[in-house]
């Protein structure tokens, strides 16, 4: 009967700690969906940025908020 008891209180700790206590590893929510100028906006500067490692420099269209004319 004791050892029966044991095995329950065992499982419902179990069970408790999987759901208080965070997994292991990289569990995380999927990203929110981006509208399509957001995702337009963050192409460009991805695409900006790769051609700056490569030695391209076209230039910041905006700083600070302020589109500058190329």
């Amino acid at each position: 009967m004791s050892t029966r008891i044991a095995e329950l209180c065992e499982s419902l700790l179990t069970c408790l700690l999987h759901v208080l206590l965070p997994a292991r590893g990289r569990h995380r929510a999927a990203p929110p969906q981006l509208t399509y100028r957001e995702r337009r906006l963050q192409r460009r500067r991805r695409r900006e940025l790769w051609l700056a490692v490569q030695g391209i420099d076209i230039g910041p269209r905006c700083i600070h908020g302020v589109e500058l004319r190329v």
